[in-house]
C-alpha cells in the first residue's frame, strides 16, 4: 500500500521520496489558476483577468476552507499507520469521502446568496463583477469533486504514496490546461469556457483517484458501515476537519481582503496583484511539499509513539525548507518580470506587478517557517492549536494594513508578508508544549 507500519524510517531520503513528488503535485495545483489566467490574460481585457482573479480566489477560499479536508485525512491516516491499525486506515477515507460529498453538494445548494455577498463584499467594478459571476455558476458544479479530491490526496500522503497523489495532480492540470486552451482561445467560450476546463479536470481527477485508491487497498477494500460511522473516530475526524477548516477560513479571509483591496485601487492593480499572486503561489506549493513529508512522518511518529523519530522529521522539515526558500525568492527577484510578461498583456499591468515583485518575492523566505509547521501540526492532529494560533497572526496582518494605509498597496503587501512571518513565529513558540503533551 505505502510506508510499512509502526515506526516512521526519518532520514533525508525518505522525506525527500516524500517530499518531492508532493512538491510537483503541489504545484500543479497553482497551474490551474496560471492557465486560466494566461488564456484570459492574452485577450488583454484587464476587467476579464480580473474577473479571473477574484472568481478563482473565491474557489481557493470556498474549495480550500474544506480542502481542510486533505491535512486533516494525512495526519489521521498517517498515525493509523504508525499504530498498525489497517483497519482504520480504510475507514478514514471512507469518512473523508463520505463528508467531502455532503459539503459539495451543499456548496452547490447555496452558491447564488453566497456568490452575490461575496462579489458585493469584495467591491469589484461593473464589468469585473459580471465576468466572474459567469465563471463562479459554472465552476462550482466541480465542488464535490475538488473537495473529494482533496480527501483522496491527503490518504495518499497519509500512506506515503506522493508519487501516486502527483500521478493525479499532473492528471488534473494536464485536462485542465487542454481544455482550457481549447475552451477558451480556439473555441471563443472566454471565461466561462476557463471554468468548464475545471469542472471537467476535477471530475478526471476524481474518477482516477478513486481508481488508484481501489488499487492500493488491493482486495481488502471494503470497509463496513459500522466503522465508517463509529461514534468515538467520527467524532475525532469532525473535529480535527473543522478546527483545520475554521483555520484555513482564516488565511483565505486575509487573501480574499487583500484582493479586494486591490480591487478597491483600480482594475489594473486588482489584475497586477493576481498575477503576483499566483507566481507566488508556485513557489509556496513548492515549500509545501515539504510540509506534506511533514505531515506523513509527524504524523506516523504520533501514531507509533516515536519521540526521536518526530523529533528528526521536524529537523528535516525546517532544514530543507529554508534551504530551497532562499533560492526561491532570488528566482522571482530575477526571473519574475519575464513571467510577468508572460501572464499579462496590457502593459500597465505589466509595469504595476513588475513594481511589486520585489515585495512579493520574499513571500517564500518570510513564509517558510508558516508551512513547514503547518506540515508538523497538521500530521499530529494538532488542530485546535492550528486554529487558535492562526486568530493572533490575523490580527497581525489587520493591525499592520492599518498603520499602513497612507502606503497604499505597498502597506497592503507589507502586511501580508507580516502575516506570513507571524504565523511561523506563533507556532514555533507553541510547539515545545504540544510535543511534552504528545510524548508523556
Amino acid at each position: 500500500m505505502g510506508a510499512a507500519a509502526g515506526r516512521a524510517d526519518v532520514t533525508h531520503r525518505r522525506f525527500l521520496a516524500i517530499a518531492l513528488p508532493a512538491t510537483l503535485a503541489q504545484m500543479t495545483t497553482p497551474l490551474l489558476g496560471l492557465v486560466a489566467t494566461g488564456a484570459i490574460g492574452r485577450l488583454g481585457d484587464a476587467a476579464l483577468l480580473g474577473a479571473v482573479a477574484v472568481g478563482a480566489l473565491l474557489f481557493d477560499f470556498v474549495f480550500w476552507v474544506f480542502g481542510s479536508l486533505r491535512m486533516g485525512t494525512a495526519g489521521l491516516t498517517a498515525q493509523a499507520l504508525g499504530r498498525g491499525d489497517a483497519p482504520e486506515i480504510r475507514a478514514v477515507l471512507a469518512r473523508a469521502l463520505a463528508i467531502s460529498v455532503a459539503i459539495g453538494l451543499a456548496i452547490i445548494v447555496v452558491h447564488v446568496p453566497v456568490g452575490h455577498f461575496a462579489f458585493t463584499a469584495m467591491g469589484t467594478s461593473e464589468a469585473v463583477s459580471a465576468a466572474a459571476w459567469v465563471y463562479f455558476s459554472v465552476r462550482i458544479f466541480a465542488a464535490p469533486f475538488a473537495i473529494g479530491n482533496f480527501a483522496i490526496l491527503g490518504w495518499l500522503v497519509g500512506i506515503a504514496r506522493t508519487d501516486v497523489g502527483l500521478g493525479l495532480q499532473v492528471l488534473i492540470a494536464g485536462v485542465n490546461a487542454l481544455a482550457t486552451l481549447f475552451l477558451v482561445l480556439y473555441w471563443d467560450f472566454g471565461i466561462a469556457g476557463a471554468a468548464i476546463a475545471n469542472v471537467l479536470a476535477e471530475v478526471a481527477g476524481s474518477v482516477a483517484g478513486l481508481a488508484c485508491a481501489r488499487l492500493l487497498l488491493g482486495r481488502d477494500w471494503r470497509t463496513p458501515w459500522s466503522r465508517i460511522v463509529e461514534r468515538a473516530r467520527l467524532i475525532e475526524t469532525v473535529a480535527v476537519n473543522s478546527d483545520i477548516m475554521i483555520r484555513t477560513g482564516l488565511l483565505m479571509l486575509v487573501l480574499l481582503f487583500f484582493t479586494a483591496q486591490g480591487a478597491r485601487h483600480d482594475d489594473v492593480t486588482l489584475a497586477a496583484n493576481a498575477v503576483l499572486y499566483n507566481i507566488v503561489m508556485v513557489t509556496a506549493f513548492f515549500l509545501d511539499g515539504f510540509s506534506t513529508a511533514a505531515e506523513q512522518i509527524c504524523g506516523q511518529s504520533i501514531g507509533a509513539r516515536d519521540r526521536s523519530g518526530f523529533r528528526r522529521a521536524v529537523n528535516l522539515v525546517l532544514f530543507w525548507g529554508f534551504a530551497f526558500a532562499l533560492p526561491a525568492s532570488l528566482a522571482l527577484i530575477f526571473g519574475g518580470g519575464a513571467i510577468i510578461d508572460l501572464l499579462a498583456a496590457n502593459e500597465a499591468v505589466r509595469q504595476v506587478a513588475r513594481d511589486f515583485l520585489p515585495m512579493a518575492a520574499l513571500t517564500p523566505l518570510l513564509g517558510v517557517a508558516a508551512f513547514a509547521y503547518d506540515g508538523i501540526y497538521a500530521g499530529s492532529t494538532w488542530a485546535r492549536d492550528m486554529r487558535n494560533l492562526m486568530l493572533p497572526a490575523v490580527g497581525l496582518f489587520f493591525l499592520v494594513w492599518w498603520l499602513t494605509l497612507p502606503l497604499g498597496n505597498t502597506g497592503l503587501w507589507i502586511a501580508y508578508l507580516t502575516f506570513m512571518a507571524g504565523r511561523g513565529v506563533f507556532q514555533a513558540l507553541r510547539m515545545p508544549a504540544l510535543v511534552r503533551r504528545s510524548f508523556p
